[in-house]
């Protein structure tokens, strides 16, 4: 296997030197190895256009031949560098510029700058917390005189600051953005495409030892080496044609984990997860995306069953049940050998999802992964849903004993409207986030103003995030709650000030604008929704005696709520008017097509949307687009009827006169 990567690795590099040449790879063709094979090291006095001054006139003083390592699975980034050519562009995100081609050959969504955001974000507050273990100090650009804000949601500007670094802090090592740390961490990102994501690494993350940029494109590989060197970052950043499951096998195979890995693919992650779980060091951080919210939302349960060992339901609480989804799929894969892993953030945002946890190794705390995951029990007619553990640990003294948990939660049908119950999961049912961590986070950012161009709305959606309940996973929705006994919906202040004067906590929910997370029983949020229409009373008479809202109605409420809004009703977060859910970015924004040898699909994928634009109120008066299909009793030769068959079909042809006699 090791001979084929580098027989492979040998041939890309030649291809990328020559940009005519074909490589063919397979069983049926062989290729003789390679014997001396001479490269030319980087000029770093190139300009922006890849021009050499000294080449120019023939002569170089650091121009040398040596020999590149065939077993080596990066490629040159100095290969394939070259200035901009026709029909390429110059993208600016953050402190990165990367040429990218009109044609859509290699992917790219400007929407997900959060993403990228947010991911730098978090990997700078991991390496600082990793570095300082070891007596290292990171230097963030804008960071180094001013003060960091404790971002609390309080009433005021600042809760409190930290103290200055003392005389002995100032002594220690420091590791800048730009620079090789030694101590520093290894990040790989496997599925790279244009590099963009790797490049901002090495250009606003400081304490980075090495980052591996991976691509099984050959198209993406050596846009993205011209990429690297375009950015001057090829010291720390190595451009690698690989499967991404290969080479983080055999990464850790041979013993050499990475401490952070990137995983956003085009569509699931499902197929790299098992490798991810393994190739990452003890306490290491997976930084996953998926993008396949379709089938984590319930439209495909089945699908996500295969893909990530959980039946996923419809419900308004989707986009926070597929995070708890994919935390237990990773915590699955991870269970097989003998890991377990610890959720440091999980975002729902747009039209994919974003987890960061980190991975440690622990026989006697993988034992307890079956308490930590729960089925749910979701009501089809009115919403309500219970949970139901899938293990049970207690305590005694300093042993616990783990068994099976005992259930179900709910009987036949919905106590409330009597309909059935969907089952769903199982899913990660401890929190998503680990507060501490968010909040270093948002101290940082607000020390660091300006830092990214999705700043603000990364600082609304983390203070959303600490003032959610950690304890309560999923949330319901107003709207569903009025829709189901058809009255009008109560304001958000109202609702949530009924459930604080009846004695329980209540949050918000990033992931949806309108829910309602909180620890009362779901028969409180009906005893309170009665007490509202009582106030707002609908016409009973024309309720179905089947109808959930009919059910749920005929029961007198044995809680009566208090709709005065309360001063703590207001979340700090909303009071405070951050950012927390952005408008459309621009046209046609949400996922993008997937890139192809060729390009040009982007274009045809808009075309088709004006094509099925209004298709069922709009029919040409030519009827072109009909299909012109011949009457079925014609063709069975019965003509009654076929006056009124539209469109009318060609005349059938008359049949030929013959001498020779009926049979």
């Amino acid at each position: 296997m090791k001979a084929e990567f580098a027989l492979l690795a040998w041939f890309m590099r030649r291809c990328i030197r020559q940009p005519g040449r074909t490589v063919t790879t397979g069983r049926g063709r062989r290729f003789p190895p390679p014997k001396d094979l001479p490269a030319r090291k980087l000029c770093p006095s190139k300009d922006m256009e890849g021009q050499c001054p000294q080449e120019a006139n023939g002569s170089h003083p650091e121009q040398s031949e040596e020999r590149l390592p065939t077993s080596d699975l990066a490629m040159d980034a100095g290969s394939c560098a070259g200035p901009v050519q026709t029909g390429e562009t110059v993208i600016a995100e953050g402190k990165a510029k990367i040429i990218f081609p009109s044609a859509n050959e290699v992917f790219y969504n400007p929407v997900q700058e959060f993403n990228r955001d947010l991911t730098c974000a978090v990997i700078t507050e991991f390496i600082r917390l990793q570095l300082s273990a070891k007596g290292i100090q990171i230097a963030v650009p804008g960071e180094e005189k001013v003060e960091k804000v404790v971002v609390d949601l309080s009433e005021g500007e600042e809760a409190g600051s930290e103290p200055a670094p003392d005389e002995e802090g100032a002594a220690r090592a420091v590791a800048a953005v730009g620079e090789v740390c030694k101590e520093g961490v290894r990040i790989l990102e496997a599925l790279a495409a244009s590099g963009l994501r790797s490049i901002r690494f090495a250009k606003e993350v400081p304490g980075l030892r090495a980052v591996v940029a991976n691509d099984f494109s050959s198209k993406a590989v050596e846009l993205m080496a011209r990429n690297v060197e375009f950015n001057g970052v090829g010291h720390l950043v190595t451009s690698s044609l690989a499967d991404a499951r290969m080479l983080m096998y055999q990464q850790k195979a041979e013993k050499h984990p990475f401490d952070i890995i990137d995983l956003d693919p085009y569509g699931s992650p499902a197929t790299f997860l098992d490798a991810a779980v393994q190739a990452v060091s003890e306490g290491g951080l997976l930084c996953v995306t998926c993008t396949d919210m379709a089938v984590m939302a319930g439209n495909s349960g089945e699908t996500c069953y295969s893909k990530y060992g959980a039946m996923s339901i419809k419900g308004k609480f989707c986009h926070e049940m597929a995070l708890r989804i994919i935390l237990h799929s990773l915590d699955l894969r991870a269970n097989c050998y003998q890991r377990y892993i610890v959720p440091l953030l999980a975002v729902s945002a747009d039209f994919y999802i974003r987890v960061f946890v980190r991975v440690f190794t622990g026989q006697a705390t993988v034992k307890a992964s079956a308490s930590k995951q729960a089925l749910v029990y979701n009501c089809v007619g009115c919403g309500t849903h219970h949970f139901q553990r899938l293990g049970k640990m207690t305590s005694h003294g300093s042993n616990f004993k783990y068994s099976a948990a005992s259930g179900p939660p709910v009987g036949p049908s919905c106590e409330h409207c009597h309909q059935r119950h969907q089952l769903g999961g199982p899913m990660w049912a401890e929190p998503l986030h680990d507060p501490a961590f968010v909040q270093r986070v948002l101290s940082a950012l607000g020390s660091n103003p300006g830092r990214f161009g999705t700043q603000d709305r990364i600082q609304g959606v983390l203070s959303m995030v600490t003032e959610e309940l950690s304890d309560v996973p999923l949330y319901y929705t107003l709207d569903c709650l009025s829709s189901t006994i058809h009255c009008n919906t109560p304001s958000l202040l109202q609702f949530r000030s009924a459930l604080l004067h009846a004695g329980y906590r209540v949050s918000l929910s990033h992931a949806c604008k309108n829910a309602i997370k909180t620890d009362a029983p779901p028969s409180v949020l009906w005893d309170i929704m009665r007490c509202w229409e009582r106030l707002h009373p609908v016409k009973r008479e024309r309720l179905s005696d089947t109808s959930p809202a009919f059910h749920i109605l005929s029961v007198e409420p044995t809680l009566q709520a208090s709709f005065t809004v309360r001063e703590d009703a207001n979340p700090k977060s909303r009071k405070q008017g951050l950012k927390r859910f952005q408008e459309n970015p621009e046209a046609y924004w949400g996922p993008k097509a997937r890139a192809k040898a060729g390009g040009g699909i982007s274009t045809s994928l808009q075309d088709k949307r004006k094509l099925h634009q209004n298709k069922r109120k709009e029919r040409a008066e030519d009827g072109g687009h009909l299909k012109n299909i011949p009457c079925k009793r014609l063709k069975e030769g019965s003509g009654a009827g076929a006056e009124k068959c539209c469109p009318s079909p060609e005349p059938a042809p008359e049949p030929v006169k013959t001498d020779s006699p009926p049979q």
